[in-house]
């Protein structure tokens, strides 16, 4: 078992299977280095688990908690690329959305969901650089969507 692997054991998270495209899109690519994860939806076992706008259907923190999830399904995605988690490098960068009311300021606060958990399992190589914005709706009618992209070994 990995560190990473142990550090989620200990954290009584489990990594699913990575998502499957709803689309016409691929659920990762690689170039070089460089692993772009496709946006990914607080999926669990098959079902959303947050759906509706941030300060209408959800709250702050049931967004940081959908945040939270979506990155677990950051994880599955990477595990799926790679093969295994400590092949990644660096986190370089996460864009976050977040289905939330028209004038919703506080998305920085619900992707931290995201954000602190890829710095708690992964340290100064899990933070990256981000940038955050509130939408009028995701697909699905998700709560919030991660992208991101790392560099790997």
């Amino acid at each position: 078992m990995s560190l990473l692997e142990s550090k989620l054991d200990d954290m009584g998270i489990l990594v699913p299977d990575a998502p499957v495209p709803a689309g016409s899109y691929l659920p990762y690519r690689i170039c070089g280095n460089i692993l772009y994860l496709s946006g990914m939806l607080c999926f669990r076992d098959g079902e959303l688990t947050h759906t509706g706008p941030v300060g209408e259907d959800q709250t702050v923190e049931s967004g940081y908690e959908a945040a939270r999830i979506s990155a677990i399904n950051s994880l599955a995605a990477i595990r799926s690329a790679l093969g295994e988690f400590d092949r990644v490098v660096q986190f370089l960068h996460v864009n976050g959305y977040v289905n939330a009311v028209p004038g919703f300021t506080e998305s920085p606060n619900v992707i931290n969901g995201a954000s602190n958990l890829f710095a708690e399992l992964y340290g100064e190589i899990g933070k990256h650089s981000r940038a955050v914005v509130s939408v009028s709706g995701l697909p699905l009618n998700s709560t919030v969507e991660i992208q991101l992209t790392a560099s790997f070994r």
